[in-house]
């Protein structure tokens, strides 16, 4: 067999091409050595391959793998390299927490060795994670503790992390504006352009700082690159986020079916529940402009619980703040008892408390009736509630008078 290092380099000279598949048969042999194998550089080799091609979870646990022989064997030099990998699959399946825990042991790491360079991948991940919280402005801070490094050494993939950070943290924020004017330079056609193993997964950010800014640009090839990168198979949230471009951009009449089938497609992604809040979010806002209120409020909720579970506290808040454009107080009780549902109870409780019978329900949802039926009696059950009335009040945000006491949506 070749090296690890021979058939990673093999497989990264196709991932250059765009050709994934043959990337994946090139790297092949490294994925089936390291499942016999306890050589740190070896685990870190195929980590990064798993990473690359697309498969986060065996990424992830290759990785993992990796930093604890290192440990053991006192493998100190690999140490940040590997944290480096673990933290991003980590922040690929919205592990937030956990990415920025070994991004900061990265750090730290890194630091001890004098690794500067290594030490400015770790900020950059630091500011990505951070743009869901953005504590203090710890965004900016590691943003900038990155660019620090990277701009006069030439570290191209650093920079382009540290601004999609800082344009994400804007978009959190609604400058919306701001997150397009920096990610601009970064991601169309020129010589600023960032690392294409980054730029695509920024992407998403880009045109929907576009849009919503309400600028001029044609945002339409961006969609279309993105719809080539969907296609190679090598992100597993890029369908959905796919569909929800396209949402965004499309022609109100075809927006509604567009959410809908993004929604469905992140649920069966399995990955990533930000991004499948995001869109939630999306779906919302669009809603309450144009006055739906009864259903931006379940999208809206539904975003809510999804940042809190996933600690986006940041577009927490944003998700709050639309939520009170609707006329709901986003009272915590309220999220509570709407977080004890699924995605798809939350969106029959939504369909039926607007008034819609169980077969109009099915019928929406492409559900069987007595699906339907079975959702609708867990729901009642879990929110405490006896009547499709009393669901209707509950979602509506106002108080009913239950057994046992008064509920306030």
């Amino acid at each position: 067999m070749a090296t690890p290092w021979g058939a990673f380099r093999a497989g990264m000279r196709h991932v250059v091409l765009v050709d994934f598949a043959r990337a994946a048969r090139e790297m092949e042999p490294l994925l089936a050595a390291a499942a016999r194998t306890q050589q740190p550089h070896v685990l870190l080799y195929a980590g990064r391959a798993a990473l690359i091609l697309g498969d986060i979870t065996a990424a992830r646990r290759l990785l993992g793998r990796a930093l604890a022989v290192a440990g053991t064997d006192g493998v100190s030099d690999l140490t940040a390299r590997i944290l480096e990998f673990l933290a991003h699959a980590e922040l690929r399946a919205g592990l937030h927490h956990q990415a920025r825990a070994h991004a900061e042991e990265g750090l730290r790491a890194a630091r001890r060795l004098g690794q500067r360079n290594f030490g400015a991948q770790h900020h950059a991940l630091l500011a990505l994670v951070f743009s869901l919280v953005d504590a203090d402005g710890a965004t900016e801070h590691h943003g900038e503790a990155a660019l620090a490094v990277a701009r006069p050494h030439g570290l191209l993939q650093v920079s382009t992390m540290a601004e999609w950070a800082r344009a994400r943290a804007d978009l959190g924020h609604g400058r919306a504006e701001q997150a397009a004017i920096r990610l601009g330079p970064l991601l169309r056609p020129g010589p600023r352009r960032g690392h294409f193993g980054l730029w695509m997964l920024a992407v998403p950010c880009l045109v929907e700082a576009t849009v919503l800014a309400g600028l001029d640009d044609d945002v339409t090839d961006m969609v279309d690159l993105y719809a080539g990168w969907a296609a190679l198979g090598a992100d597993a949230q890029a369908t959905a986020q796919l569909t929800r471009l396209r949402a965004l951009t499309a022609r109100d009449e075809d927006c509604d079916a567009l959410y809908q089938q993004a929604l469905a497609e992140h649920e069966a992604a399995a990955e990533s529940q930000f991004e499948h809040a995001r869109t939630l979010l999306a779906y919302g806002m669009w809603l309450r402009r144009r006055r739906r209120l009864l259903e931006a409020r379940l999208q809206l909720r539904a975003a809510l619980v999804g940042f809190e579970h996933c600690g986006a506290l940041l577009w927490e808040k944003r998700a709050r703040s639309e939520l009170r454009a609707t006329g709901d107080s986003a009272a915590s009780d309220d999220v509570s008892a709407l977080g004890r549902l699924t995605a798809q109870q939350q969106r029959v409780a939504g369909l039926v408390s607007s008034g819609a019978t169980n077969r109009e329900v099915a019928t929406r949802l492409s559900l069987s009736p007595r699906t339907v039926d079975h959702h609708l009696r867990n729901i009642f059950s879990q929110l405490g509630v006896r009547s499709r009335v009393e669901l209707a009040l509950l979602m509506n945000g106002e108080q009913t008078e239950r057994s046992g006491g008064s509920g306030k949506a």
